[in-house]
């Protein structure tokens, strides 16, 4: 079971970018997914997580407002909408899936990494 992350790059602050994270090998499905970011330096930290079935959607402070987490369960891949993007939000991001079908925020409840994409917002 493999998680894969992709989109990642370099933009301007104020610009979006997509993020996409694919899973091969099981069905990701019934399961919470969530994003994280970790910058260099700094303690890897929560950006967004939803539901299994969309019906719960959670964003760390720092993006609310900005970032949009969405799902296609029929395509297995989870993605990250980032709009209005700022050089503090570059860093890797990670996608994982919950060990429930819950949203969680804290990053015990993932048991499964994808291996990150980097993300670099210019000034």
């Amino acid at each position: 079971v493999q998680l894969q992350a992709s989109g990642g790059g370099l933009v301007q602050a104020g610009g979006f970018l997509r993020l996409s994270c694919a899973a091969s090998g099981r069905s990701l499905s019934i399961y919470g997914m969530g994003w994280f970011r970790q910058a260099p330096g700094k303690e890897r930290e929560f950006v967004a997580a939803i539901r299994w079935s969309g019906g719960s959607i959670y964003y760390g402070d720092s993006v609310k407002g900005r970032f949009t987490i969405s799902r296609d369960n029929a395509k297995n891949t989870v993605f990250l909408k980032m709009d209005f993007l700022k050089p503090e939000d570059t860093a890797v991001y990670y996608c994982a899936a919950a060990s429930s079908s819950r949203p969680e925020r804290d990053i015990r409840k993932y048991d499964l990494w994808g291996q990150g994409t980097l993300v670099t917002v210019s000034s």
